[in-house]
């Protein structure tokens, strides 16, 4: 990923003061300014700042050689690199941790900017509540926001370099594994509005406890002031009842919570969306309508709602907000394939989003009049829990009458067997516990499943379960 800087260009001796790093000239030094940030070598342009990252499968520190010679101006990283007087000239920013001097470097930049910030976290619905609320705000600002998956420690810093001079909105997604790196975006991005969207089972593996991961989300609050608004899922326990303590204002979205600040009732399902009526200070708005299935989708929008509210929109401006959303690749999208409709959503999983993908397939087979069918893959980074999790799944599927189901993964065994004890036939349950033979699973799918059935396809992301429909697309 690469980061042009549009608000101003940077030099290395300003870096070096943002990062607190010492400053080291190779050759004659660093010349012109930095017009770009990039952590991948083959990203690196004429006038590039090159983060040499330590990873999983590769250390940028290699790579700086290449990235010099591809025009890198300015390099941020933790050591001198072997014969870098042979490299030309450049300066190199030496620091004990590149991924944290990346985040200062991006903090400082975010200062440049005058555009107020909405941070978004939650287990479940934070891509989607954040696509929401940027369709909100796009309304009445110009925004910018999180785009993808790059709402970890690095991607975090680089979007916040895709401020532009004339951004007014940024919306922020945070996401996390462990205790301490939400508290890390936060402080970089200040968010005047922050949602926590709920407390769910992700990262259970590594955090112990739902206590814990609520914990860990509010963190998102540090980086806010007495005067900003932290918008919470007034359904949730754990967040309604959270002693700690918290500066921004707290304001509170609900379905069930009579006492939410914003509260949606009269919900309803249409062929292409959910219609609802919003309450909220003392008045109604009747008749609002997203374009996608699912209540969970309710309190996704629920949050633009509020956030919109909160940043001074009109009803009007924040009903054609909504209306104008566009989710993220591969989630829900509905399309027909052959003489079967396909529900792809293979963005992520986790227990909470495979109950509410489950309840979309059910409405939308009901509506369409054919069978509800299910690939259900393996949810990911649920530890101790994950066999317990998994039957879970299988026996929420049984229960709410899927009719043939296709488990995938490694997980696929206890998924099904905990679906046929609860009441599906086994003729109905089909098994690839091999999540490399994509192949084999789209063979089992295009053998057994009919004409007018419905398809949900979901896994975590590391499944990558849009394989499958790749393969069964040259099948059916």
């Amino acid at each position: 990923m690469k980061a042009e800087l549009m608000i101003k260009s940077l030099t290395a001796e300003e870096i070096s003061r943002a990062v607190g790093g010492e400053l080291i000239n190779i050759g004659r030094g660093a010349a012109g300014a930095v017009t770009s940030v990039a952590y991948d070598s083959r990203e690196v342009a004429e006038g590039s700042l090159f983060c040499a990252t330590k990873g999983e499968r590769a250390d940028g520190h290699d790579y700086i050689e290449k990235a010099v010679e591809g025009g890198a101006k300015v390099v941020l990283a933790e050591r001198l690199p072997d014969g870098a007087d042979e490299f030309g000239d450049f300066a190199l920013i030496k620091t004990d941790d590149a991924v944290a001097a990346l985040g200062r470097l991006s903090g400082y930049y975010r200062d440049l900017s005058d555009a107020f910030a909405v941070g978004v976290t939650g287990s479940v619905g934070k891509t989607t509540t954040k696509d929401f609320i940027a369709s909100v705000l796009s309304a009445k600002y110009r925004t910018m926001k999180t785009e993808g998956n790059h709402n970890n420690e690095i991607g975090f810093p680089m979007t916040l370099f895709g401020l532009e001079c004339d951004t007014e909105a940024a919306v922020l997604e945070m996401g996390m594994s462990s205790r301490g790196e939400i508290s890390f975006m936060t402080r970089l991005a200040r968010p005047h509005i922050s949602v926590i969207t709920n407390i769910g089972t992700s990262h259970i593996a590594s955090l112990g406890s739902r206590e814990n991961i609520c914990l860990a989300k509010f963190e998102i609050a540090e980086g806010m002031g007495e005067d900003d608004v932290l918008i919470l899922n007034g359904d949730e326990p754990l967040l309604t009842e959270y002693r700690g303590v918290v500066k921004p204002r707290k304001k509170f979205i609900g379905i069930y919570n009579k006492n939410a600040d914003y509260k949606a009732v009269n919900i309803r399902t249409s062929d292409d969306g959910m219609i609802f009526d919003v309450l909220y200070s003392g008045n109604a708005a009747v008749n609002v309508k997203i374009p996608v299935l699912g209540r969970h989708n309710v309190y996704n929008a629920l949050a633009a709602w509020a956030t919109g509210t909160e940043c001074g929109l009109t009803s009007d401006e924040i009903r054609r907000g909504l209306l104008s959303f566009e989710g993220t690749k591969m989630r829900q999208k509905i399309y027909p394939l052959g003489k079967i409709t396909v529900i792809e959503d293979c963005y992520n999983a986790a227990p909470e989003s495979m109950r509410a993908a489950i309840d979309v397939l059910v409405t939308k087979a009901a509506s369409a009049g054919g069978a509800p069918c299910a690939l259900l893959g393996d949810m990911l980074e649920l530890g101790e829990n994950t066999r317990l999790l998994h039957d879970q799944l299988g026996q929420y599927a049984a229960q709410m009458k899927v009719a043939r189901l296709y488990c995938f993964g490694e997980m696929a065994d206890t998924v099904a067997e905990a679906a046929i004890k609860k009441g599906v036939r086994a003729d109905d349950v089909n098994v690839c516990r091999d999540r490399n033979d994509p192949e084999r699973m789209a063979r089992m799918i295009a053998a057994t499943i009919k004409d007018g059935d419905v398809l949900l396809v979901k896994a975590s992301r590391g499944v990558a379960a849009e394989r499958v429909i790749e393969e069964l697309k040259k099948l059916i």
